[in-house]
């Protein structure tokens, strides 16, 4: 009879260790999923601000584009106007349509400091390849920022040309950190040179 115990309560404990072990990896795996998440997000908006300014900074300052209505007023006039390009709403919707693309020029590392998933980019942008030792190159990842990428521009399409509307200094952490919260990590960041 004792041995029926014994062996009922090894059974027992053999089983309880089982879901604790279970529930601890669960949450481990979970803990990594959210901190992945949270890591390709603000990568995501870093890399999305970097690509802005860098296509700002190519445009000629002195392009003007028409902005007003072309209506006629009762005097026969047009109440147009010329304003620059650069910072356009035009010029930053068409920047906003496209910029993503640029995500596949970027790979994943591991921040040796952080222990943080930092996206740089792997392919200069006249399409030289740049130091891509101990970086991820794989497609799912690239996959995941490029659509993580296009997700934050739709969601977040008024704070970007609100932010790239006039010139800002420090947008990443003023976009990606303290606005939008996609980077509540990273206020400290090094910033990029373009």
């Amino acid at each position: 009879m004792v041995d029926l115990v014994v062996k009922s309560l090894i059974k027992m404990a053999a089983q309880t260790f089982c879901w604790l072990l279970l529930v601890i990896l669960v949450s481990i795996l979970t803990g990594s999923q959210a901190r992945r998440g949270q890591d390709i997000r603000c990568g995501a908006c870093r890399a999305l601000v970097d690509e802005i300014e860098w296509e700002i900074s190519q445009v000629d300052p002195k392009k003007t584009i028409q902005k007003g209505s072309f209506r006629i007023n009762p005097d026969g006039s047009q109440s147009m106007m010329e304003i620059p390009y650069v910072r356009s709403e035009t010029h930053l919707i068409e920047l906003l349509e496209r910029v993503c693309e640029r995500m596949k020029d970027y790979g994943e590392k591991t921040d040796p400091t952080t222990h943080r998933k930092i996206y740089v980019r792997v392919l200069s942008r006249d399409g030289k390849t740049m130091d891509a030792s101990a970086t991820n190159l794989e497609k799912e990842m690239l996959s995941d920022l490029k659509f993580t990428c296009e997700h934050i521009v739709e969601e977040y399409e008024d704070e970007l040309l609100e932010f790239f509307s006039h010139e800002t200094d420090n947008v990443k952490d003023k976009l990606c950190s303290k606005r939008t919260d996609l980077c509540d990590h990273a206020v400290h960041i090094a910033h990029d040179e373009l």
